[in-house]
Protein backbone atom coordinates (compact mmCIF):
# COMPACT_ATOMS: atom_id res chain seq x y z
CA UNK A 1 0.00 0.00 0.00
CA UNK A 2 1.51 3.59 -1.29
CA UNK A 3 1.82 6.18 1.33
CA UNK A 4 1.15 8.44 -1.29
CA UNK A 5 -1.67 7.81 -3.56
CA UNK A 6 -1.66 10.45 -6.02
CA UNK A 7 -4.72 9.95 -8.01
CA UNK A 8 -6.90 9.25 -5.05
CA UNK A 9 -5.46 12.93 -3.73
CA UNK A 10 -6.37 14.37 -6.96
CA UNK A 11 -9.91 13.00 -6.49
CA UNK A 12 -10.49 14.24 -2.88
CA UNK A 13 -9.08 17.65 -4.51
CA UNK A 14 -11.14 18.00 -6.93
CA UNK A 15 -14.54 16.85 -5.36
CA UNK A 16 -16.93 19.35 -5.54
CA UNK A 17 -17.59 20.04 -2.02
CA UNK A 18 -13.90 20.46 -1.42
CA UNK A 19 -13.58 22.70 -4.02
CA UNK A 20 -16.65 24.72 -2.70
CA UNK A 21 -15.78 25.27 0.35
CA UNK A 22 -12.14 26.51 -0.71
CA UNK A 23 -14.10 28.85 -2.88
CA UNK A 24 -16.20 29.69 0.30
CA UNK A 25 -13.22 30.35 2.27
CA UNK A 26 -11.34 32.32 -0.21
CA UNK A 27 -14.87 34.84 -0.13
CA UNK A 28 -15.15 34.76 3.39
CA UNK A 29 -11.42 36.05 4.28
CA UNK A 30 -11.83 38.62 1.02
CA UNK A 31 -15.06 39.60 2.92
CA UNK A 32 -13.56 39.92 6.62
CA UNK A 33 -10.85 42.32 4.77
CA UNK A 34 -13.41 44.55 3.72
CA UNK A 35 -16.00 44.73 6.89
CA UNK A 36 -12.43 45.48 9.18
CA UNK A 37 -11.70 47.98 6.76
CA UNK A 38 -15.35 49.37 6.86
CA UNK A 39 -15.31 49.37 10.49
CA UNK A 40 -11.68 50.53 11.46
CA UNK A 41 -12.09 53.20 8.86
CA UNK A 42 -15.11 54.29 8.65
CA UNK A 43 -17.60 53.07 11.45
CA UNK A 44 -15.20 53.41 13.96
CA UNK A 45 -13.45 57.11 13.49
CA UNK A 46 -17.72 58.16 13.55
CA UNK A 47 -18.28 56.30 16.91
CA UNK A 48 -15.01 58.47 17.81
CA UNK A 49 -16.33 61.58 16.79
CA UNK A 50 -19.30 61.59 18.58
CA UNK A 51 -17.79 60.29 22.19
CA UNK A 52 -15.40 62.69 21.46
CA UNK A 53 -12.21 59.98 21.58
CA UNK A 54 -10.00 60.64 17.79
CA UNK A 55 -8.57 57.16 17.62
CA UNK A 56 -11.45 54.28 19.00
CA UNK A 57 -9.01 51.80 18.48
CA UNK A 58 -6.78 53.00 20.60
CA UNK A 59 -8.65 52.93 23.99
CA UNK A 60 -6.97 50.86 26.59
CA UNK A 61 -6.12 51.17 30.20
CA UNK A 62 -3.59 49.89 32.48
CA UNK A 63 -3.66 47.27 35.18
CA UNK A 64 -0.17 46.70 37.17
CA UNK A 65 1.91 47.40 34.06
CA UNK A 66 -0.39 45.36 31.62
CA UNK A 67 -2.12 47.89 28.82
CA UNK A 68 -5.56 46.43 28.18
CA UNK A 69 -6.88 47.61 25.00
CA UNK A 70 -10.52 47.43 24.85
CA UNK A 71 -9.94 49.33 21.86
CA UNK A 72 -9.17 46.80 19.54
CA UNK A 73 -11.59 44.76 21.13
CA UNK A 74 -14.47 46.79 19.83
CA UNK A 75 -13.82 47.16 16.65
CA UNK A 76 -13.04 43.26 16.10
CA UNK A 77 -16.55 42.80 18.22
CA UNK A 78 -17.99 45.37 14.95
CA UNK A 79 -16.48 43.49 12.85
CA UNK A 80 -17.92 40.31 13.99
CA UNK A 81 -21.44 41.38 14.40
CA UNK A 82 -21.53 43.21 11.01
CA UNK A 83 -19.98 39.97 9.22
CA UNK A 84 -23.38 38.16 10.76
CA UNK A 85 -25.36 40.77 10.34
CA UNK A 86 -24.39 40.43 6.44
CA UNK A 87 -24.33 36.78 6.25
CA UNK A 88 -27.68 36.37 8.28
CA UNK A 89 -29.38 39.12 6.09
CA UNK A 90 -27.79 38.01 2.76
CA UNK A 91 -27.04 34.59 2.94
CA UNK A 92 -29.30 33.09 5.69
CA UNK A 93 -33.12 34.61 5.11
CA UNK A 94 -32.81 34.42 1.26
CA UNK A 95 -32.09 30.64 1.55
CA UNK A 96 -34.52 29.94 4.19
CA UNK A 97 -37.00 32.00 2.03
CA UNK A 98 -36.14 29.77 -0.94
CA UNK A 99 -36.42 26.39 0.83
CA UNK A 100 -39.51 27.12 2.42
CA UNK A 101 -41.20 28.87 -0.91
CA UNK A 102 -39.79 26.20 -3.00
CA UNK A 103 -40.41 23.31 -0.54
CA UNK A 104 -42.78 20.56 -2.10
CA UNK A 105 -45.90 20.05 0.04
CA UNK A 106 -46.80 16.13 0.05
CA UNK A 107 -49.91 15.57 -1.40
CA UNK A 108 -52.67 14.03 1.22
CA UNK A 109 -54.10 10.80 -0.63
CA UNK A 110 -57.24 10.61 -1.38
CA UNK A 111 -58.92 8.11 1.45
CA UNK A 112 -59.79 4.75 0.36
CA UNK A 113 -62.50 3.76 3.09
CA UNK A 114 -64.83 5.22 4.98
CA UNK A 115 -67.17 5.32 8.01
CA UNK A 116 -70.19 3.08 8.07
CA UNK A 117 -73.52 4.46 8.79
CA UNK A 118 -74.62 2.12 10.83
CA UNK A 119 -71.83 1.03 12.78
CA UNK A 120 -69.32 3.28 12.26
CA UNK A 121 -67.02 0.52 11.29
CA UNK A 122 -64.08 1.48 8.28
CA UNK A 123 -65.55 -0.03 5.03
CA UNK A 124 -63.86 0.49 1.69
CA UNK A 125 -65.74 3.47 -0.14
CA UNK A 126 -66.89 0.88 -2.59
CA UNK A 127 -68.49 -1.40 -0.53
CA UNK A 128 -72.48 -1.60 -0.73
CA UNK A 129 -72.67 -3.61 1.99
CA UNK A 130 -70.86 -3.63 5.75
CA UNK A 131 -69.03 -6.50 6.12
CA UNK A 132 -69.44 -6.01 9.65
CA UNK A 133 -73.28 -5.18 10.51
CA UNK A 134 -74.27 -6.19 6.92
CA UNK A 135 -76.28 -2.97 6.63
CA UNK A 136 -77.41 -2.13 2.98
CA UNK A 137 -75.11 1.16 2.07
CA UNK A 138 -75.02 3.24 -1.40
CA UNK A 139 -71.41 2.81 -2.47
CA UNK A 140 -68.92 5.96 -3.47
CA UNK A 141 -67.75 6.39 -6.88
CA UNK A 142 -64.05 6.29 -6.37
CA UNK A 143 -62.05 8.23 -9.60
CA UNK A 144 -59.72 6.26 -11.17
CA UNK A 145 -56.01 6.41 -10.49
CA UNK A 146 -54.29 8.62 -13.32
Amino acid sequence: MALLNVDEFRKFLLRGNVVDLAVGVVIGVAFGAVVTSLVENIITPLIAAVIGEPDFSSLSFTINDSEILYGSFINALLSFLIVAAAIFYLVVLPMNHMVTRFKSQPATPEPTTRKCPRCWSEIPKQASRCSFCTADIEPVEVAAAT
